[in-house]
């Protein structure tokens, strides 16, 4: 199977096969993180820029660990240490640093297709880390690892998302990768949270949190993206935390082995009870150890350096 994609922008231009390869290939790379000496000359020689935008703390250090691992060069820079600061285009800031010949840029930025503007205008490859509310492929793409490791499949699962959905790129690109796969999608949340017309890409809506987590065998928590909001879209925490947050008899309605699965930061006690993010049936910090593994993943098959038969 051949992999044809440049750069890494969204779940939702993978095919099945090309999801399929993705996984496989992170649960090859997975053995190395086990290691004594986690290290691999795979990339040796390749220059990857980490150029973050917002803030970030699993994303970044799951990138750079996972360069680091495959033996590339990793270069940070932040915002607040770019030229950025001092009025420079993020087009202008990008063509700086592909002059100096980096192999690819793994960029994370507010506005929504920054990672699409910089590809459709460089010649190294792009990764996008998450723009704006639109999308983070590598978490929807760690979490589909999680899940079919646990699962052992992904097409027939019900997964049900909970939360911000209209605010939130982790939301949009496991919808966009969780049917390709062929599980079924549920959302929930406030009805200002919902985004008009998500039932047009394959999500099932639900306006009461309990209906939609029935049966289900994924429940997929969200916290409220304040820093993307205009304005108040709920009557305050205390309310949200009810209605909308995840506890023990709530969780019951799924079924009895569901994964309890967060991407971070976690509020406690607003969208996830501490009985339930600390519980037996939580995958939050296992969602965090297979991102080094799939980022390893997708920095390899979008190095040039991937067989033609993988």
């Amino acid at each position: 199977m051949t992999f044809r994609h440049k750069h890494i922008l969204g779940t939702r231009r993978f095919s099945e096969q090309d999801i399929t390869l993705i996984l496989d290939t992170a649960e090859s790379f997975k053995e190395i993180n086990a290691r004594e000496i986690k290290k691999v000359p795979t990339l040796r020689g390749k220059t990857v820029v980490n150029l973050f935008f917002e803030a970030s703390t699993r994303t970044r250090t799951s990138f750079e660990i996972a360069e680091k691992r495959l033996s590339a060069d990793a270069v940070n820079i932040s915002a607040s240490s770019s030229s950025v600061v001092k009025g420079e285009t993020l087009e202008d800031t990008a063509k700086n640093i592909e002059a100096m010949h980096p192999d690819i840029i793994v960029i994370r930025h507010a506005a929504s297709g920054a990672a699409d503007y910089l590809a459709s205008r460089l010649n190294c490859s792009v990764i996008n880390a998450g723009d704006g509310a639109h999308e983070h492929p590598s978490q929807a793409l760690l979490d589909l690892f999680t899940i079919r490791q646990h699962k052992k499949r992904l097409k027939g699962l019900t997964v049900t998302i909970v939360g911000d959905i209209a605010h939130s790129r982790v939301a949009r690109s496991n919808l966009f990768a969780l049917t390709t796969m062929g599980a079924q999608v549920r959302v929930a949340g406030p009805g200002t949270m919902i985004p008009p017309g998500i039932e047009k890409l394959g999500a099932e809506v639900f306006t009461r949190m309990e209906d939609a987590l029935r049966g289900a065998d994924v429940v997929m928590m969200l916290r409220i993206q304040l820093e993307r909001q205009g304005r108040h879209l709920l009557p305050s925490l205390r309310e949200y935390a009810r209605f909308h947050g995840l506890n023990r008899e709530k969780l019951a309605l799924a079924q009895k082995d569901a994964l309890v699965m967060h991407p971070g930061p976690m509020n406690r006690g607003v969208e996830i009870a501490s009985e339930v993010a600390d519980g037996p049936q939580n995958v939050i910090l296992e969602q965090v150890e297979n991102g080094v593994s799939v980022r390893m993943a997708l920095l390899y098959l979008v190095s040039g350096l991937a067989p033609e038969n993988t």
